[in-house]
């Protein structure tokens, strides 16, 4: 059966399973999802104070969190993969002063600026990441090289990204649960 093929599953938070029979890129994509609705689920129905919550001495927020995978969307998948400017509001934020700008400045917004920030993020990164497809696959190098001259390609930035999202996946299950007590994988 290809990956074409096979019928999407939705499990009991509304979250695609990823393909057991998908090729290569299918398989990436299907974990870069189900990772992304893992988030959207710990981050659904909370309001400002539940996206605002803090565990123990971190200052690390579902809100914060948001942001920062809309910032490491854009990033990777704009920036990197394909060397256009950084979408707003990443194009006029001085790290310099702020290297955790998205995660401090989440406060300030919210929750339906937070998270239409990420939902429209992410839709812009799988338009580019099909794009990529498209042209030169799972081996096509980014746009911008590291300063050590080498380009990660796109399945570098795809295992990345899961990576990325799989270890804050982690901290929303604690955060949620410390908001008002869901749980869950």
């Amino acid at each position: 059966m290809t990956a074409e093929a096979e019928p999407q599953l939705i499990d009991e938070q509304g979250r695609p399973e990823p393909p057991v029979t998908g090729d290569e890129a299918a398989t990436l994509l299907g974990f870069l999802d189900f990772l992304r609705a893992t988030l959207a689920w710990k981050c659904s129905g909370l309001d400002a104070a539940g996206l605002r919550a803090t565990v123990g001495p971190s200052t690390m927020t579902l809100g914060g969190m948001l942001k920062h995978l809309a910032f490491v969307e854009d990033h990777w998948c704009s920036h990197a993969l394909h060397g256009r400017e950084r979408a707003a509001p990443w194009r006029t934020v001085d790290w310099g002063a702020d290297r955790d700008w998205d995660w401090h400045s989440a406060d300030e917004d919210t929750p339906e600026e937070l998270r239409g920030l990420w939902r429209d993020t992410v839709a812009r990164s799988r338009a580019q990441v099909a794009e990529a497809l498209a042209d030169g696959g799972l081996d096509r190098p980014a746009a911008r090289a590291w300063r050590d001259g080498r380009s990660p390609t796109l399945r570098w930035i795809l295992v990345h990204l899961i990576e990325e999202y799989a270890r804050h996946c982690g901290h929303a299950d604690l955060l949620r649960e410390s908001v008002d007590g869901l749980t869950g994988e």
